[in-house]
């Protein structure tokens, strides 16, 4: 056995489930040792294409038993939860079953496009047939990278192993250092997302005030067809399709705009847009659809028509 490959299937492994142990970097270096014939080429693509679809399967496993709480988990601690919140589920609407097969090129998708599938009821064969196919493309690409570059990384190995410590101090300092960008990002993200929200609360009472407030449902239509309910008289806007809607939007009503992510991060981004178009009076609902229920108060079912619903007709400004 080649304890080798039993590493490079662990580190794909581990990638693949989410923890923050980059796995290009290997399967690249990998590559260029199966090209100079010092690994065995099938059994390191067979060994890492293994990995990706075991990690893929746990992930739709979770989607299929969870449906989208896994969602709210993995976008709650991803380092990237601007592109987690909406613009992987805008891809995986545009591009279907396709959106397994390019995943793991597409930063922010591959992580989530695993238990998406599951949470919109995916089979089980036509899940492992995507993913297999994208798993393969992945793998193949990277190890082609690395045997493209194998008398660069043969040059440099040798160097990297007379440092030893030193070396491994640098990998393990780089690493620190992505990470530490990632959070940093992370950080600004929802630095950026940071005002005032309205309470579950208040929305309702300003609901029975004299002009009740603009209530928009920003989420992806994925999300509501996970969670086919809205906060009564709500229309649907979902947060990539908002620009094309701004100029139909009323100012001089109260706009609150709710999502089911974590952190109201969704509709936050869609307050952010409006208020830099101008918009005086609006407010992102604080905890979302979710905090709305959990209140007790009424909800409108939705009769979801087909996969994509498409927005509402919104109401002419004054």
């Amino acid at each position: 056995m080649d304890y080798r490959i039993v590493a490079v299937f662990a580190n794909v492994l581990l990638d693949q489930l989410g923890l923050p142990l980059p796995a290009v970097p290997t399967l690249i270096v990998a590559g260029a040792l199966a090209a100079q014939g010092q690994m065995s080429t099938l059994g390191l693509f067979g060994g890492t294409l293994l990995a990706c679809v075991i990690g893929d399967s746990a992930w739709f496993a979770a989607g299929r038993m969870y449906g989208s709480g896994v969602m709210k988990l993995l976008c709650r601690i991803s380092l990237t939860p601007d592109s987690c919140v909406s613009e992987t589920q805008a891809r995986f609407e545009r591009w279907g079953a396709n959106a397994l097969v390019a995943a793991k090129f597409v930063p922010g998708l591959a992580i989530i496009a695993p238990p998406l599938a599951g949470a919109t009821r995916m089979g089980w064969p036509r899940f492992l047939l995507f993913s297999t196919l994208g798993s393969s493309a992945w793998v193949a690409a990277t190890l082609l990278l690395g045997a493209l570059f194998r008398d660069q990384i043969a040059q440099l190995l040798p160097r990297l192993a007379s440092l030893g410590l030193v070396a491994v101090a640098m990998i393990a300092a780089l690493l620190a250092l992505y990470l530490l960008y990632k959070w940093w990002e992370r950080a600004r993200f929802y630095a950026m997302l940071r005002m005032a929200r309205i309470s579950v609360s208040e929305l309702y009472e300003l609901m029975g005030a004299g002009t009740p407030p603009l209530i928009v449902d920003v989420r992806s239509s994925t999300a509501v067809l996970l969670e086919p309910r809205r906060i009564p008289g709500a229309i649907h806007i979902p947060l990539h399709d908002l620009e094309s809607h701004v100029r139909e939007l009323p100012r001089d009503r109260d706009i609150v705009a709710y999502c089911t992510c974590p952190n109201e991060a969704s509709a936050a981004q869609v307050a952010k847009l409006l208020i830099d178009n101008g918009f005086k009076r609006v407010r992102p609902l604080h905890g979302g659809l979710d905090a709305w229920i959990a209140s007790g108060y009424t909800v409108e079912a939705l009769v979801i028509a087909s996969k994509q619903p498409q927005s509402d007709a919104l109401p002419k400004s004054s």
